[in-house]
């Protein structure tokens, strides 16, 4: 059962999400949250296994709420839920963090189908949107593969490129060897980085190393 804690400050869309969800068997609405500080209150009372996030809130919003939530020991994955439909906004979300994005006007199934690959460890995007940033990406420079990471995965990406190991980076950062690893773990996947050895060799290529 996937449970999922939903992020709106809008009561009518969280309620039609809802009887969106009681019909999906393995899909299960844990609890609601109608800003940010509200689901971060929640998140450190309770597990979930994915969270829905509105982006466009009063208070903590945003990048700014993806990052803290993915902060936090053992953090859900996030899918953002959106009415925007710009790639900015969206690789932005990704960078900080999100797992999947996906816009208001899309179908119930692409939702539950999203809801269900990134609960599983995948990544979603949008159908639009991922052809919008794949011309952009053709059209432009080749996408740097660390500007797909966050702050915090970019910072321990250093710190393992000066052989570092996963206790000394959890001790000067304050958390966990477990969360270090979560991390390492993420911005492997998000770089198809399959080896440690392969990761050395890309931080020494990119200058990581000083």
């Amino acid at each position: 059962m996937i449970r999922l804690l939903m992020v709106d400050d809008h009561a009518l869309m969280r309620e039609g999400l809802k009887q969106l969800f009681q019909y999906a068997d393995d899909i299960e609405v844990g609890a609601e949250a109608c800003n940010g500080e509200e689901a971060l209150a929640i998140l450190e009372r309770e597990r979930f296994d994915i969270v829905l996030l509105d982006v466009s809130m009063p208070g903590i919003h945003g990048a700014e709420l993806i990052t803290k939530i993915r902060s936090m020991e053992d953090s859900p994955t996030i899918l953002v839920l959106t009415m925007h439909n710009e790639t900015q906004i969206a690789k932005n979300k990704l960078k900080a963090g999100a797992a999947g994005y996906i816009t208001k006007d899309s179908s119930a199934k692409d939702l539950l189908d999203a809801v269900r690959k990134v609960a599983a460890g995948g990544r979603y995007m949008a159908a639009g949107l991922a052809e919008k940033i794949a011309f952009e990406a053709s059209a432009t420079t080749p996408v740097v593969l660390h500007d797909l990471l966050s702050g915090r995965e970019m910072l321990i990406l250093r710190m393992l490129a000066q052989d570092k190991k996963i206790t000394e980076i959890a001790l000067q950062l304050n958390i966990s060897s477990k969360t270090v690893s979560t991390h390492k773990t993420r911005l492997m996947q998000k770089m198809h980085i399959t080896s440690n050895s392969k990761l050395i060799e890309y931080a020494i290529a990119h200058h990581m190393t000083v």
